[in-house]
C-alpha cells in the first residue's frame, strides 16, 4: 500500500552533478521504468474492494447485531452501516489526502490536503505497487483504501455496544479517523514506492562517486521521506496496527470510560441470534480475503501466499479456540468457534503476506488459545465489560499477529524475507533477514500504536463526553436502543 511522493525527485543539479559518474561506471545509471498497468491487476482490486466492503456491510453489521440483545440488534446494524457511509464522504473528501499525500514538514506523522476533494486524481493519474514498473488506477487505490476506513471505526463500537448514544458516537467516528486513524495509515504505509526507492538510491550512489555531498544528502532525503513506522522497518501487510490495534485500543478505551452495561453481571446479556453472528461471521471470513490478499496491489504469487495464508490461519483460530473451550469449560460452543475463526483472520492481517502456511497455521493456532484465555478469564478478572471482545479478539490478536511477522517472515522458517527495495538496477530481491531487527522494529510498532490510539481514543471520548455525553439516559438503556434512538424494532412482536 502505497502512493507516489509528491516530491522533487531529482533536481537539474543532482542530474548535472551526475554525469562524470555515469562516465566513471556505467552500471550506475538511473533505471528507467515503463509503467505497466495490468487488467487482470485492476480486475483483483476491483474484487477485493467489494469484498472489504462485505466483510463490513452486511458481515460484521451482522456479526454484531445476533452479539447483543433483541432490543439493540437494530441499533448495531445502524452504528455501523452509518458509520461505513459518513467515512465513505470523509475519505474522498480529505481522508485520503491525509493518508496518501505528501505532508510537508510533518510528512514522517501525516499527510497534507493537496488531494482534498480528490484534486489533482483522475482517470489517467496511476499509483505503484510493490512491483517495479507494474501500476495501478489511483481510482482503484482510492477505492481499495476507502473500505479499509470504513471498517476500523465500524470495529471499535462492538466494545461499547448497547449503551453509547447514537450522535455522540457519530462525532466520535468522524475525530477518530481524522486523528487517529488517518495519521497512522500514512505513518504505517506511506512511501515511495519500488521505483522511487530504486532510483533515488541510484542517484544517491552516483552523487556519492561524483563528490556530491549535496545531492547525496538530497537522495538519501527522498529515500528516507516514509512514514514513521515504515521508515522504522516494520511490517504490516494488511493491517495488523493500523486496524486492528488501533481499533481494539480505542475500544477499550471506550468500555472503560463508558461504563459497565445496566445489570451487567446480574442481567442475561446473552447473544440473542448465534445464526445472525454465524452468518456475519462466514461473510467476514469471505471477505477478508479480499482484505489480506488485495493488499498486495497485484494479482501474483504473493496473492496466492496471503489467500492460502488466510484459510489456514483462520482455521487454526477456530479449532483451538473450539478445543481449548471444550477443554476447560466442557462444551465446544458455536460462538466460540466463530470467534476463534475471527481471531485468526485478525493475527495473519498483518503477516497474510510475509509468512509461509506453516507459520500461518501456527499462527492461527497460538492466537486461538490466548485470546480465548483472555476473553474467558483475563477479561472477568478484571471485570471488563468489553461488549463484544473487541479489544480481546482484534486487539489482542493484532498485538500476537503483529509482533510475530517480524518471526515468520524468515525465509529459514517458510517466509516470503524482507524485500529489498532499493536493489540495482531495480529488480526485486529479499534482503538480509535479521530477527533480532525484526523484533525490535515490530515490538516499537506496537507499543507506538497501543500509545497513539490509546491516549488520542481517550482525548477524543473525553471531549466529546464533556460536550454532548457519551452514554445514554438508564431508563433509555433498559428499553433498548432500538425505540428509543431509531424508532424502530428489528423484529415484529
Amino acid at each position: 500500500m502505497m502512493m507516489k511522493k509528491l516530491l522533487s525527485l531529482a533536481s537539474a543539479g543532482l542530474l548535472a552533478a551526475a554525469m562524470p559518474a555515469l562516465a566513471q561506471d556505467a552500471a550506475l545509471v538511473p533505471y528507467a521504468y515503463e509503467k505497466a498497468v495490468h487488467g487482470g491487476d485492476i480486475a483483483w482490486m476491483s474484487i477485493s474492494t467489494v469484498l472489504v466492503l462485505l466483510m463490513t456491510v452486511p458481515g460484521l453489521a451482522l456479526f454484531y447485531g445476533g452479539l447483543v440483545r433483541t432490543k439493540n440488534m437494530l441499533s448495531m446494524l445502524t452504528q455501523v452501516f452509518a458509520i461505513s457511509a459518513v467515512v465513505c464522504i470523509i475519505w474522498v473528501v480529505y481522508g485520503y489526502s491525509m493518508a496518501f499525500s505528501y505532508g510537508g514538514s510533518m510528512d514522517t506523522y501525516v499527510g497534507g490536503f493537496s488531494k482534498m476533494f480528490l484534486s489533482g486524481v483522475d482517470a489517467t493519474t496511476l499509483v505503484p505497487t510493490f512491483t517495479n514498473g507494474v501500476w495501478l488506477p489511483e481510482y482503484t487505490f482510492i477505492a481499495f483504501q476507502m473500505t479499509f476506513a470504513m471498517i476500523t471505526p465500524a470495529l471499535i463500537v462492538g466494545a461499547f455496544a448497547e449503551r453509547m448514544k447514537f450522535s455522540s458516537l457519530l462525532v466520535f467516528s468522524i475525530l477518530w479517523v481524522t486523528f487517529i486513524y488517518f495519521p497512522m495509515a500514512h505513518m504505517v504505509w506511506w512511501w515511495g514506492g519500488p521505483d522511487f526507492l530504486a532510483e533515488q538510491q541510484t542517484l544517491k550512489l552516483i552523487a556519492e562517486a561524483a563528490g556530491d555531498t549535496a545531492g547525496a544528502e538530497a537522495a538519501a532525503a527522498n529515500l528516507a521521506a516514509n512514514g514513521l513506522l515504515w521508515n522504522w522497518g516494520a511490517l504490516d501487510f494488511a493491517g495488523g496496527t493500523v486496524v486492528h490495534i488501533n481499533a481494539g485500543v480505542a475500544g477499550l478505551v471506550g468500555c472503560i470510560m463508558l461504563g459497565k452495561r445496566v445489570g451487567y453481571g446480574k442481567d442475561s446479556m446473552a447473544p440473542h441470534s448465534l445464526t445472525m453472528t454465524m452468518i456475519g461471521g462466514a461473510l467476514l471470513w469471505v471477505g477478508w480475503f479480499g482484505f489480506n490478499a488485495g493488499s498486495n496491489l497485484e494479482s501474483n504469487a504473493i496473492t496466492s501466499l496471503a489467500i492460502v495464508n488466510t484459510f489456514v490461519a483462520t482455521a487454526g483460530g477456530g479449532v483451538a479456540w473450539m478445543f481449548a473451550e471444550w477443554l476447560l469449560k466442557g462444551k465446544p460452543s458455536l460462538l466460540g468457534l466463530i470467534s476463534g475463526v475471527v481471531t485468526g483472520l485478525v493475527a495473519v492481517t498483518p503477516a497474510a503476506g510475509f509468512a509461509g502456511p506453516m507459520g500461518a497455521l501456527v499462527l492461527g493456532l497460538f492466537a486461538g488459545v490466548a485470546c480465548f484465555f483472555f476473553v474467558a478469564y483475563v477479561k472477568n478478572m478484571f471485570k471488563l465489560d468489553d461488549s463484544l471482545d473487541v479489544f480481546g479478539i482484534h486487539g489482542l490478536a493484532g498485538i500476537i499477529g503483529s509482533i510475530a511477522t517480524g518471526i515468520l517472515v524468515s525465509p529459514a522458517l517458510g517466509g516470503a524475507g524482507i524485500p529489498d527495495y532499493t536493489s540495482l538496477p531495480g529488480t526485486l530481491q529479499v534482503g538480509a533477514y535479521d530477527m533480532a531487527f525484526m523484533l525490535t522494529a515490530q515490538t516499537k510498532a506496537v507499543l507506538f500504536t497501543v500509545a497513539f490510539s490509546g491516549i488520542g481514543s481517550f482525548i477524543l471520548f473525553k471531549l466529546v463526553d464533556m460536550v454532548m455525553g457519551l452514554r445514554v439516559k438508564e431508563d433509555i438503556e433498559r428499553e433498548g436502543l432500538d425505540l428509543a434512538e431509531h424508532g424502530e424494532r428489528a423484529y415484529n412482536q
